[in-house]
């Protein structure tokens, strides 16, 4: 008989699987069943970064600065400028701590996706679809709170001929639910592409340099494309929580002043 060699090629997905790390079992409590996963513990990790930062941003009340607080004030001008200019400046104050709070956490997660052997959160659609529908939901609700059924002229086109109302509205209503599944594949998709595009060049890298000595030089090419794309993904960290926070608040203008 021939004898066939099987090789474990590691698939770029694999490191986005869920695994079990901590698991329950209780039979007498109807077979109920509790586990903490990879991405329960990761995003909780992020939850007491968000906390930890913000304690050490208030410097114990001291009178100079310190680094924390430089680079969280920068955060926070820049986030309140975006919600004072997408919805405005009174009304935005109120949504203020809840848009700065997404953002903080979407960008932490984020950048934990980027420490090698972490996990990305934020590359999972079951978590940024739950961000998604969350958000328009909360949207949605605030809305029908302040306008009644008057928050259905949101479908409704400026300047819409009598004619084309049926077709509009349905489009425009097609484009609104639309919204749970555009924000949260928007930020998955990204993140996810970016992980596996650095997880196929770091094995392609790999196997050139354990080939031969010769082969090590022809590595440094795919290299320092990795490092390159490496600083892009980290750039891309921190512009698609800001791009999250900025559809946020355009769903919430909407909300509020109906177009």
């Amino acid at each position: 008989m021939s004898n066939f060699t099987y090789i474990d090629i590691a698939s770029p997905l694999d490191q986005f699987e869920i695994r079990d790390l901590l698991s329950l079992n209780a039979p007498i409590l109807g077979n109920l069943h509790l586990s903490l996963t990879n991405i329960g513990l990761y995003l909780t990790i992020a939850a007491f970064l968000v906390l930890a930062l913000n304690v050490l941003a208030t410097n114990f009340n001291k009178l100079v600065s310190n680094n924390w607080s430089i680079s969280q004030e920068s955060l926070y001008a820049t986030i309140h400028s975006i919600v004072t200019n997408q919805i405005n400046a009174g009304k935005g104050q109120i949504y203020f701590p809840f848009i700065y709070t997404l953002f903080i956490f979407i960008l932490i997660n984020n950048l934990i996706g980027m420490i090698p052997y972490s996990f990305a959160s934020t590359s999972h659609f079951a978590f940024t679809f739950a961000l998604s529908f969350t958000v328009v939901l909360g949207a949605t609700i605030k809305g029908f709170q302040k306008h009644g059924l008057e928050f259905f002229s949101l479908l409704v086109p400026a300047g819409c001929p009598l004619a084309l109302l049926p077709l509009l509205v349905l489009i425009e209503f097609i484009s609104y639910l639309s919204r749970n599944v555009s924000l949260g594949l928007r930020l998955g998709a990204n993140i996810l592409s970016g992980h596996m595009l650095l997880n196929i060049l770091a094995g392609f890298t790999y196997n050139i340099m354990t080939s031969g000595f010769i082969f090590f030089f022809f590595c440094l090419v795919p290299l320092a494309f990795i490092i390159a794309f490496s600083g892009l993904e980290l750039a891309i960290a921190f512009i698609q929580a800001q791009v999250f926070v900025v559809l946020t608040s355009s769903y919430l203008k909407d909300a509020l002043d109906l177009h």
